[in-house]
């Protein structure tokens, strides 16, 4: 099941928040179709926001065709965004963690990090 984080310094609202970390888990294959999203009360007891924002999210992604709701049984993934072939993602994903770990090492912040990789994505994509 995915744990949401929220980022209140990050200037994006929070339902968009969660809305991105739950495509971010399809798109990885972390959330399959089937699966049950958290409840809004289990959303609000982890992050402390008000359970309309949660609703929000989840409207939004129902609206998108990811999820549908089931009452009184929660919210379920209705489609996966990965790639049949994201496990061959596997060796990129090892280089990036051990990337990331470098830069931490070197003393590299967040925001620097997120920096550095959205000028790279920005020149090859």
């Amino acid at each position: 099941m995915i744990e949401f984080r929220i980022d209140r310094r990050s200037g994006v609202a929070t339902y968009l928040q969660l809305v991105q970390q739950t495509n971010q888990a399809l798109r990885l294959g972390l959330l399959m179709p089937g699966d049950r999203l958290p409840t809004a009360k289990e959303v609000v007891a982890a992050t402390a926001i008000n359970p309309n924002t949660v609703l929000k999210a989840y409207r939004e992604l129902e609206r998108e065709g990811l999820v549908e709701p089931r009452p009184g049984l929660g919210t379920f993934v209705r489609r996966s965004l990965a790639r049949a072939d994201a496990a061959a993602d596997a060796p990129l994903r090892a280089d990036l963690d051990a990337w990331l770990r470098a830069a931490r090492t070197a003393g590299l912040e967040r925001e620097d990090v997120e920096a550095m990789v959205k000028a790279a994505l920005d020149t090859q994509y």
